[in-house]
């Protein structure tokens, strides 16, 4: 059988184009943080991970150029080698005192730290335990890793707890969760979670790529917990609150020493280029130093959750800036997002098998520098639109 049957048999976005709702890969010609403009025409931005709204912020912008005129675009080697920068050691630092923790170590991208950081955790013995609603980062991760990878249903700490039983004595285990679930936007239960580990043995990894900048004041699930020592490893990314690119991981120094030195992502990476490192670096400042942008972030959340629900929409579970609209069918979904799209507004469609099927939904995410006219204005278009699908009466 021919490799490629299965490419000339994918029709999914061929369906999408002749019905003419295609909604992926739209280029942007320019983007203004709530506001991007596509051919020509400015679309009103809630399907973006820009939380605090600082790839605008004028310290953040002026701090990358600033690196490109001392540093170049460029580190051009591994960390390992010639591509380590002083900033980059100053930003691990600052990473690690920001989260409370011991150490951390910087990845090129988000993808690349969960692949890293996990992969080399995970021996021959050893059984990792993943939500089915984790990041697909982690899910490959666990693949790359040489241990067993088990599965629980999203959320279902108990089945958790019965699995961990289970487990043979002399297995390592590790449990990974995302802190928030980057498509429903509920938050992991870390009380429960930490009780469960502690009582079998177990390690467990965060994922806070959509916690940062939005949960505990903006340092994520385990300070807004309280659980900042339960929690052995912290992954962040900075393509989202941190307004750049990269990611990283903190926890203990012997850990995040041994994921230094064997994390083959890391290790066989070109580095993170300086205007990337000092964008993050400046948004961390601000994260320090300006806690008004979190608490604006969580005004402009409750506002849209409460008139979506006013309005009817089936918002699942979400406790975050993180807001689905439960559509259902796909070429539904794409034909409402299609209908937004026209009328201004710029969300993300996910289908199966991103969703179970029967399950497509609308990904809406929002800015603390949404203003209150701005996102009044997006409740109204999806008002007009959910009701001509026969979503909401």
């Amino acid at each position: 059988m021919d490799i490629f049957q299965k490419c000339f048999e994918y029709d999914l976005d061929k369906q999408a184009i002749a019905r003419g709702i295609y909604p992926y890969f739209q280029p942007l010609d320019n983007t203004e943080g709530t506001e991007v403009t596509v051919n020509g025409r400015r679309v009103l931005m809630i399907g973006s991970n820009n939380y605090l709204g600082l790839t605008t912020h004028p310290k953040v912008r002026q701090a990358a150029i600033k690196a490109i005129e001392q540093y170049g675009p460029s580190c051009t080697g591994s960390r390992f080698l010639n591509g380590t920068l002083k900033i980059h050691t100053e930003l691990e630092r600052r990473l690690a005192a920001f989260m409370g923790l011991d150490d951390a170590i910087v990845f090129s991208t988000g993808m690349q730290t969960n692949l890293g950081a996990i992969s080399s955790l995970l021996g021959r013995n050893d059984i990792v335990y993943v939500d089915k609603d984790d990041h697909a980062s982690i899910v490959d991760a666990c693949r790359l890793g040489m241990g067993e990878m088990k599965r629980f249903v999203h959320g279902d700490l108990d089945q958790l707890d019965r699995m961990l039983e289970k487990a043979p004595a002399e297995a390592g285990k590790l449990v990974v969760v995302d802190g928030v679930f980057s498509m429903g936007g509920d938050i992991v239960d870390l009380p429960k979670l930490v009780a469960i580990c502690k009582k079998h043995g177990a390690r467990i990894y965060c994922d806070d790529a959509h916690s940062l900048g939005i949960l505990g004041g903006g340092r994520g699930t385990a300070h807004h917990f309280n659980l900042v020592k339960d929690v052995d490893l912290t992954m962040g990314t900075f393509s989202k609150s941190f307004a750049s690119l990269g990611g990283f991981v903190a926890g203990q120094k012997d850990v995040i020493n041994y994921i230094r030195h064997t994390a083959r992502s890391f290790i066989f990476s070109a580095s993170l280029p300086a205007p990337n490192l000092m964008a993050a670096m400046a948004a961390l400042d601000i994260m320090e130093t300006e806690p008004e942008h979190v608490e604006r972030l969580w005004e402009n959340t409750h506002f849209m959750m409460k008139g979506y629900r006013e309005m009817g929409f089936d918002i699942g579970p979400t406790q975050t800036p993180i807001i689905p609209v439960m559509i259902g069918d796909d070429m539904t979904c794409f034909g409402f997002w299609k209908e937004l799209f026209e009328a201004g507004l710029y969300t993300n469609p996910v289908v199966s098998p991103a969703v179970p099927k029967g399950m497509a939904l609308l990904r809406t995410s929002y800015m603390a520098t949404h203003t209150r006219e701005q996102l009044q204005r997006a409740l109204d278009i999806f008002g007009s639109v959910g009701k001509k699908f026969g979503i909401i009466k």
